[in-house]
């Protein structure tokens, strides 16, 4: 029992230690240290730690809380599109049912937990929570993240149905019997394939959520950074334009040295604020405003605009539009998006060389994949790519290494994701990720 209970909370510590400001990382160390507690009481109440009828007090926030925690977790995990406010709200409703049996039993005769009362809402807790998880699998199309909800899919179900059944349900049909016997298996299970995961994949098949849910603080630490640059270079600019124009006024006209200097410090002045204004666009807090728009036009009208530059550079796109969907996007920010990946791939790729450019849509959503054949990006830097201000290209003076970030922004604000596949000497392949509740429907033959 000892060692189920440390399992359980290490982990929660953990998951803690690691990402203590991440939801996800707060609501699953909530269920793993609230499904330790009923472990604990088994330790302490036989050597008088705690007094006897307070066990099933105790034991009941193990039984209330862990559906609970679960729940909330499948629901912040699964990335279900809730407003905030409503999130909130929802996350108080669902907490009555596990207070109502807490106060059930804290009232009732000797302190008895109503299994019955209990089973009513924590299997549809417990099933919820399942099928969230085995949806959103279902109809993720990022082939990193669906690896990823397949993993914790394969761990949480198996584990949360095993547990509803012997816990909830054995312990309704045969009152008194121990069932911990069981349950420990399922937690063998569990940790075993969380430590295969650890190997493979990463944690819960999760390592590349790990490398980039920094990112959520570091946009919004640069975003507030670049706001409060810009407002005090125009500030100082300002005042550097006026005193350029009070010292002009004073020279004589034969000072034509002078005013030359003069000319090169105003210039330099504005593009110094050209340029914090471009990173402050790439950084700050966007809003989208989403309306239908056919994704295949949408690259189609990007590829034409960029032609100019794409024939400087002596670079062939390959367009390959496999699906015509109509997307509930922002066509201002997705473009964006999708014109940063096409710069990226054009400065990678060799003179003469040739981009591809695919559009692809299905059930699961619609995906924008842009692949060069440069030198690729090696295993070691792949995970800083998406860091703002940070680059792989040499020529760095024209180049802010804000591209993927601003991308990865706008894919997370659209309810999406981005991803990256690179080998050294072979390219690198980056794509956005749009989920299916943003798809509207595929385009008839009448518009093609």
């Amino acid at each position: 029992m000892l060692y189920y209970v440390a399992a359980l909370w290490i982990a929660a510590i953990v998951l803690l230690a690691n990402q203590p400001r991440q939801e996800v990382n707060r609501w699953a160390a909530f269920f793993l240290f609230s499904s330790g507690v009923g472990g604990l009481t088994a330790l302490l109440e036989p050597d008088g730690f705690i007094p006897a009828s307070f066990e099933p007090i105790i034991q009941s926030f193990n039984h209330t809380m862990s559906p609970y925690g679960v729940l909330v977790f499948c629901i912040v995990y699964t990335r279900q599109q809730i407003d905030p406010l409503k999130l909130r709200y929802l996350k108080l409703g669902l907490l009555l049912p596990p207070l109502a049996s807490v106060i059930q039993v804290i009232l009732s005769h000797e302190h008895r937990i109503d299994f019955g009362l209990l089973l009513v809402w924590t299997a549809t807790y417990y099933f919820i929570s399942c099928y969230l998880l085995i949806r959103a699998y279902a109809q993720e199309i990022n082939p990193y993240r669906r690896r990823s909800l397949l993993i914790t899919a394969m761990i949480m179900v198996p584990t949360l149905l095993g547990v509803m059944l012997l816990i909830n349900v054995g312990s309704l049909l045969f009152p008194g019997y121990d069932f911990f016997q069981y349950v420990s298996l399922l937690i063998v299970y569990s940790f075993g394939v969380g430590l295969i995961c650890v190997f493979v994949y990463g944690v819960l098949g999760m390592r590349l959520k790990v490398e980039r849910d920094p990112m959520d603080r570091t946009m919004e630490a640069v975003s507030t950074g670049t706001s409060l640059l810009n407002h005090t270079l125009k500030n100082e600019i300002g005042k550097i334009a006026l005193s350029t124009e009070n010292v002009k006024q004073m020279l004589l006209p034969n000072q034509g040295a002078v005013l030359t200097q003069l000319g090169i410090i105003t210039q330099a002045s504005e593009h110094l604020l050209a340029m914090t204004e471009r990173i402050q666009q790439q950084t700050k807090e966007l809003v989208l405003k989403v309306q239908p728009i056919r994704l295949d036009q949408l690259i189609e009208e990007l590829v034409q605009r960029e032609q100019e530059m794409l024939d400087s550079h002596g670079i062939e796109v390959k367009l390959h539009i496999r699906q015509r969907p109509w997307l509930l996007i922002d066509p201002v920010h997705v473009t964006e998006a999708a014109g940063n990946l096409l710069r990226n791939a054009v400065e990678a790729a060799p003179g003469d060389g040739v981009i591809e450019l695919t559009v692809d849509a299905g059930r699961r959503g619609a995906v924008v994949s842009v692949k060069d054949y440069g030198d690729g990006i090696p295993d070691g830097l792949q995970a800083r790519v998406f860091e703002p201000f940070y680059s792989t290209k040499k020529d760095k003076r024209s180049n802010y290494g804000l591209g993927l970030s601003y991308a990865y922004h706008v894919m997370k604000k659209s309810g999406g994701s981005i991803g990256l596949q690179s080998r050294q000497g072979e390219g690198t392949e980056v794509s956005l990720y749009f989920p299916r509740r943003v798809l509207i429907r595929l385009a008839g033959r009448g518009e093609e």
